[in-house]
């Protein structure tokens, strides 16, 4: 069997083969985790205040919500077995530290929201109206659990801390210090920032086009106010906490900061706003910054110098090219965040927020601008942290599984099939979804007493 297949060995086709599945899966659980929190404001702007049009924008989300569910349930089942398939000596060598911590997300969060999702998809006239508003919290809170562990493993990769290694097996030590490294908590709150942003993004997006096509207005108008009050703060909290990222890659991953700002020689480092990074010549054949600024933003010095990639030997840099590109997408997305959400809120204070068609138009095109971010940020931390699975300690080639590059290109060819199919059919009718719009349901009147288990029985007969 070949080494090789159109001159990528195993490691790197299983590298592209898991990158490939999390970019699909990662668009759903950040959707999910956004659309649970608004089916929370949703539900309690209905309770408090019985208007209808909160009960049908809770319906038509929770319908979105459901599908976003599935396909990033789907998604997940497949990330996990390649642990086993193309990782397995990830897991041989760490799995004594990441078993638990998947499994946590296993027991806490899906079991929670597994249990719960079935009473807020079905339970409209079968629980009271309390038991409903339980049910959905109990699954928004599990969607955070759920990033909470999962988070908390991706960014003990990044790094690491707590643990021992014996005859190359890592061994917990600290469990505290595993869950809550360094970097956890700030990933952690930049995680689930951008998720509640993107999903914003996303509901402003579909209430502009309701508003465009004069579908809904009643709808669409409460629609996109809810989200921009939800864009309004984060677009600039966001930005904050991602500097605070960026300052903890500096302390502790110099050569994916390196990596991304296309620093090459240890010095002061200008803000680089465009470059052609060369990796073999180890250089940049051309680059357009702003002298000093960019040790500004790393450092809080315009003279201290940032360490350069050519301090780390050449089998230890990242691809620089790739990390440059998704850590400025990111960022210029960011930006644009910020420049949307300022404009809303001029427009809102001059009454005229929904009648500017061009500011409209203008959020439906960044509606998916978030999860472009998310997956380029994605990018940015996973590729950066090249050559190593954990950083400064397990190196990728030593993490990949015995498989030959013959087969995981079989995989991946069965994975584009398979994901193409499934996953456009399942946007297809996610658009569909959008496309009808919330439909007129009368809300659910108290359940009736034959509607709950075992109500119609006698108590002789329940005994």
């Amino acid at each position: 069997m070949p080494d090789s297949m159109l001159f990528l060995d195993a490691t790197m086709l299983s590298r592209i083969q898991f990158g490939f599945t999390i970019t699909f899966h990662i668009l759903f659980p950040a959707l999910s985790i956004g659309l649970a929190g608004f089916l929370v404001v949703l539900e309690t702007l209905w309770l408090t205040t019985a208007e209808e049009r909160y009960w049908r924008l809770l319906r038509f989300w929770t319908t979105v919500f459901a599908l976003s569910f599935g396909m990033g349930v789907v998604s997940g089942i497949v990330l996990a077995y390649q642990f086993g398939t193309n990782w397995s000596g990830l897991m041989a060598k760490a799995g004594q530290i990441m078993g638990p911590l998947l499994s946590y997300e296993t027991l806490t969060a899906f079991f929670l929201e597994a249990s719960f999702l079935g009473v807020l998809l079905f339970g409209w006239k079968r629980v009271s109206r309390r038991m409903h508003f339980i049910s959905t919290l109990m699954v928004a809170l599990g969607t955070c659990i759920s990033a909470f562990w999962i988070m908390a493993s991706n960014s003990w990769m990044q790094t690491p801390a707590g643990y021992v290694v014996r005859d190359g097996i890592f061994y917990p030590a600290d469990w505290w210090a595993i869950i809550f490294n360094p970097s956890f908590l700030v990933r952690f709150a930049h995680m689930l920032m951008a998720a509640y942003l993107s999903t914003a993004f996303v509901v402003a997006g579909v209430a502009a086009w309701y508003l465009l096509k004069d579908r809904f207005i009643d709808l669409a108008k409460p629609m996109m106010a809810l989200a921009l009050l939800m864009i309004v703060p984060l677009a600039p909290l966001q930005i904050v906490v991602g500097d605070m990222a960026g300052l903890i890659v500096r302390d502790h991953q110099p050569a994916k900061l390196a990596a991304m700002e296309a620093q090459w020689e240890t010095g002061v480092m200008p803000l680089r706003l465009f470059a052609i990074p060369d990796q073999t010549a180890a250089r940049n054949r051309f680059e357009v910054g702003i002298p000093k600024l960019g040790s500004l933003i790393t450092q809080q010095s315009l003279d201290k110098p940032v360490k350069g990639l050519l301090e780390f030997p050449a089998e230890d840099r990242p691809r620089v090219a790739i990390v440059f590109w998704t850590f400025r997408l990111m960022v210029g997305i960011g930006f644009l965040m910020l420049v949307i959400a300022v404009t809303a809120a001029v427009l809102a204070l001059r009454k005229r927020l929904y009648s500017s068609r061009w500011f409209l138009r203008l959020l439906m095109l960044a509606s998916p601008l978030g999860f472009v971010a998310i997956v380029a940020g994605w990018y940015t931390a996973e590729i950066g942290r090249q050559p190593y699975v954990i950083y400064g300690a397990l190196r990728t080639a030593d993490a990949v599984s015995p498989v030959t590059a013959a087969s995981v290109t079989l995989s991946l060819a069965m994975f584009f099939v398979i994901y193409s199919a499934v996953f456009g059919a399942g946007f297809w009718y996610l658009l569909r979804t959008i496309r009808k719009g919330p439909v007129e349901v009368a809300p659910p009147e108290a359940p009736a007493r034959g509607n709950r288990p075992m109500a119609g029985m006698s108590p002789a007969t329940a005994k």
